[in-house]
């Protein structure tokens, strides 16, 4: 593969029985407008239609999509960590996940592309469902107020002013740091997102740096709209506070064991 070939984004989409609601004209739409910009589509071992639905766009356009399709259903934090891994073995300058719904629509990425070449200090950007006037953020009731609760919690357990943590939209610069956030599989299930700023809370521990709140920014989104069919239930929140203390006791507790550095690591540095 020659330079040329490496797209400066590849934005990982992790599929799980989506084929009756994936936007098909959507993402070749936009994948046709943003050259620079590689789809990689990941099957979770879906059970309907939803590889060969994600064969046919990289039949379509091979330079626009790659597939990594994972032999089960493994769930969707290892669907982003094995896709992010493909994405970074691109050699893309940025990589991220983007949820298949487009309940964030695709039209919001450039706001986030922006933002990191504006901010060179920033190592990632968050998208946030912040619902202010002018602004089109629809969620069910029972949902929002569940996702503050949880967003509190996190907060609390993290340390760190983050507003809303479970957005499905995130854009990373390609480092050897945000390598090592993904190089193991997540003990969480869905709130997998926590457990990747824990790891980057503790790792910037690990090189005697104390600076998570200024490599992160979250993004308020212009649109975000609960789309039908969403495998998050409102039971999963109970999960979830479980999982928040495992996430808690593994990585942000005094005398948490250190996580491996690898290759790269202690050298990083995020671009001034």
């Amino acid at each position: 593969m020659t330079a040329a070939d490496h797209p400066r984004l590849a934005l990982v989409v992790p599929c799980y029985n989506e084929a009756a609601r994936l936007a098909v004209a959507e993402f070749e739409s936009f994948a046709a407008s943003h050259p620079d910009v590689r789809f990689v589509m990941v099957d979770d071992g879906s059970s309907d239609t939803t590889l060969a639905c994600l064969e046919g766009l990289r039949a379509r356009s091979p330079r626009g999509f790659d597939v990594v399709a994972l032999p089960s259903n493994a769930g969707k934090a290892e669907a982003v960590r094995a896709g992010m891994l493909h994405a970074f073995d691109l050699g893309a300058e940025l990589c991220g996940f983007w949820d298949a719904d487009l309940a964030t629509p695709l039209d919001e990425l450039d706001q986030f592309v922006a933002t990191l070449d504006d901010r060179r200090s920033l190592l990632m950007v968050f998208g946030a469902r912040v619902q202010l006037l002018g602004r089109s953020i629809a969620r069910s009731a029972l949902r929002h107020y569940l996702g503050r609760l949880f967003a509190t919690v996190a907060s609390l357990a993290l340390r760190l002013a983050v507003y809303d943590t479970q957005c499905g939209a995130k854009v990373f610069r390609a480092t050897p740091i945000t390598h090592a956030l993904f190089a193991t599989p997540f003990e969480a299930g869905w709130i997998f997102d926590v457990e990747l700023i824990a790891r980057l809370i503790r790792l910037r521990r690990q090189l005697d740096r104390n600076d998570v709140a200024q490599l992160i920014y979250e993004l308020p989104l212009r649109t975000w709209h609960d789309v039908p069919g969403s495998k998050v239930r409102a039971r999963d929140f109970a999960r979830a506070m479980l999982q928040m203390m495992r996430i808690y006791h593994r990585y942000l507790r005094r005398g948490a064991p250190p996580l491996p550095l690898e290759t790269g690591v202690q050298a990083d540095r995020v671009p001034m």
